[in-house]
């Protein structure tokens, strides 16, 4: 699902490769306010019936620069994705609410190397269960160097607990911001939405103020049920690996709007009981995606 999996790292990513940004800006403190809309057309599922879904994203927050370029900030935002089931018996699940708190931390060390850190709170319930029961919380870390005028790249990582209970989930990332040529860019910073380790972005520079990107990643994001459904009280599942070429325009580097097109492949839905055990697991066909985001910084 296109904007799930870890939003929990999205700010994180997005503060460490947009420090040249944030480094312009003059110490103090600015704000960051941007949305993402997203519509999953209808697709096909393997134990009959079909869904679709509508995904709206809103977060907001300030960041703070040091003299020194160390910066801060903290986050706070909102989603709500909406499924339409058509399918034999109870739908799966309604609504999902996703509510976050982020606090990410950048800071250079010495002229060559960036360091991000940023603890995350995060809360994904159906509509009509209790928020706390889908509370998870976790850390992203990365260390960038630049390697040479167009090449930054270093290790990063992720530790985050897992709603329905079990180990924490650690998982490794490699972070790169390569300026292949004076047009074309290949990084793994956020690109649209967000994952749990950051995607691969492609992206063209075709004028001063546009930008074409082919963007891909793999997304999973899990929630808590409520007590009506078909696993009371148990865990759902979207899983996918989405994949859209995006229209990117920058008037002005305080605005940014985007519109993208696309598909999510390899999609499965899960249900898991109240004591973790899997009820139905299925898959469903690539489902065409479609959507606007924007971005403002002042």
């Amino acid at each position: 699902m296109f904007i799930n999996r870890a939003l929990k790292v999205v700010f994180a990513a997005y503060f460490f490769w947009n420090h040249q940004a944030v480094a312009q800006q003059s110490p103090g403190w600015f704000g960051v306010v941007d949305g993402l809309g997203v519509y999953q057309s209808d697709s096909d599922l393997s134990a009959g019936g079909s869904f679709s879904a509508n995904r709206t994203f809103l977060r907001g927050g300030a960041l703070y620069r040091t003299t020194n370029a160390t910066s801060f900030g903290l986050l706070l935002s909102y989603g709500q994705f909406s499924y339409d089931f058509n399918v034999p018996g109870a739908a799966p699940w309604e609504d999902v609410r996703d509510v976050r708190i982020s606090a990410p931390i950048r800071f250079s060390v010495g002229d060559r190397t960036g360091v991000v850190i940023s603890p995350q709170l995060r809360w994904d319930y159906e509509t009509d269960a209790s928020a706390s029961d889908g509370f998870s919380y976790g850390v992203f870390a990365g260390v960038g160097w630049k390697a040479s005028q167009s090449l930054t790249i270093g290790p990063a990582f992720g530790v985050f607990s897992k709603i329905g209970g079990g180990k924490l989930e650690a998982f490794p990332a490699l972070l790169v911001d390569w300026d292949i040529s004076n047009r074309w860019n290949l990084s793994t910073g956020t690109g649209l939405g967000a994952s749990q380790g950051p995607g691969v972005s492609l992206s063209y520079q075709a004028s001063k103020s546009t930008t074409i990107s082919l963007i891909t990643r793999s997304e999973r994001v899990r929630f808590r049920l409520d007590n009506a459904g078909v696993a009371s009280g148990g865990v759902g599942e979207d899983a996918s690996i989405p994949v859209v070429l995006s229209l990117g325009y920058e008037p002005n580097p305080g605005v940014s709007l985007v519109a993208f097109a696309g598909a999510e492949f390899d999609g499965r839905l899960k249900l898991e009981n109240a004591s973790g055990s899997v009820v139905s697991s299925q898959s469903y066909k690539t489902a065409p995606i479609a959507g606007l985001s924007f971005k403002f910084r002042f």
